[in-house]
């Protein structure tokens, strides 16, 4: 009797791709392939011609995310092939196959997992596909996590000078506010002219942290044009206008929040973005133990966890309900603060969600039908 699918499980490296082919429930053979252009077209060929030979005409694949993104999904699919990227966080994993393991157990566990979805027909809602975003929300998003990274690394030097004056016991004028311009002439004037018992050395490597963080002060203007112009293309005006409009959100807050959580149609209840950004506890429970829950889970993006954490230090400050209602806990119950600071994270992430959901859908920012919630 013919097959109705071929299933493929791999387990993808940078040189090479080590594969599980099986039609339906039968054994399955194992071949590897390089990874590179020519060897993965040999690769979609020889699956091509298995399916021909074992009557089949459909043909599905998955594989793990990796650094290596989503170049071999867009040629799988290109090629009219079915594939899922895995997420490796939520696939079940013992202590001891953790401490034991190799490509090859990696791919056969991936073919379970993906022949349990093709052939029983599972829930859908355990498979641990992870949504693959389109070619402009990878491209915008490589933008937005440079003018992420380049900020950070502004912060780190700025650090590291501040580090530099207290090893060496400079202090600056009383009064003076940091990173202003008496501030900058102060520490330049530091760095050529030097102070009493100040080693010649000492000056020099001042006045290299000063030169890094002018060049990545310029480099972080120069992203931030970039982005402040992507920020009014179509796709996201309409977008970041209605998520700026909650106090603490600026517009690199909102671009992150949507590059990172791209098409919000994915998204089916408020449950779903809590336990996408890993802002819902973690649990514990077994036998009489039934309500054990533990720190949250910290899945998902820690860029936009970041930027609502500093969104909602900004409401606390700025926002007279936000405000009141941390001040009403904390004055309760001083050791539960942290607890309010995540709770009013998941808040407004799901006020950024259906605010930003009725944007993209108004603006068309993507096309097709809405992905399968996950």
């Amino acid at each position: 009797m013919a097959a109705q699918h071929i299933i493929v499980s791999c387990d993808l490296h940078d040189k090479n791709m080590l594969t599980f082919i099986a039609a339906d429930h039968h054994k399955p053979h194992k071949r590897t392939f390089a990874n590179t252009e020519t060897s993965r077209k040999k690769m979609i060929a020889h699956l091509k011609q298995f399916a021909q030979d074992e009557g089949a005409e459909h043909i599905v694949f998955a594989y793990e995310a990796s650094s290596l993104g989503f170049g071999l999904y867009d040629e799988l699919a290109e090629a009219g092939i079915e594939c899922y990227v895995l997420a490796p966080t939520k696939l079940d994993r013992s202590a001891h196959q953790r401490k034991n393991k190799t490509d090859e157990k990696d791919a056969r566990k991936i073919l379970k997992e993906l022949r349990s979805y093709v052939l029983c027909q599972d829930d859908q809602a355990d498979f641990p596909s992870v949504w693959v975003p389109d070619h402009q929300t990878r491209a915008d998003r490589e933008l937005v996590r440079m003018r992420l990274r380049v900020g950070e690394d502004v912060a780190k030097c700025k650090t590291q000078i501040h580090a530099w004056l207290k090893v060496h016991g400079v202090a600056k004028p009383p009064g003076m506010n940091n990173w202003t311009r008496p501030h900058w002439a102060w520490l330049t004037g530091v760095a050529k002219k030097g102070q009493p018992g100040l080693e010649r050395s000492a000056q020099l490597a001042l006045q290299s942290y000063l030169r890094q963080l002018r060049a990545l002060e310029k480099e972080a203007d120069t992203l931030e044009r970039h982005m402040e112009k992507l920020s009014q293309t179509p796709r996201y005006a309409q977008p970041v206008a209605e998520l700026t409009k909650f106090t603490g959100v600026a517009t690199l807050s909102a671009m992150v929040f949507l590059t990172e959580m791209g098409d919000l149609r994915r998204f089916a209840n408020r449950r779903q973005i809590g336990a996408y950004l890993g802002l819902v506890p973690s649990q514990n429970e077994s036998g009489e133990t039934n309500d054990r829950k533990g720190h949250i889970t910290r899945q998902g993006s820690p860029r936009v966890r970041k930027i609502l954490c500093q969104s909602v230090w900004v409401r606390m400050a700025y926002d007279e309900a936000t405000r009141a209602q941390f001040k009403q806990i904390a004055d309760q119950a001083p050791y539960r603060k942290k607890t309010q600071v995540v709770a009013h994270m998941r808040k407004l992430a799901i006020r950024l969600w259906h605010a930003g959901l009725d944007a993209q859908v108004a603006a068309g920012s993507f096309d097709g039908p809405a992905p399968r919630p996950r």
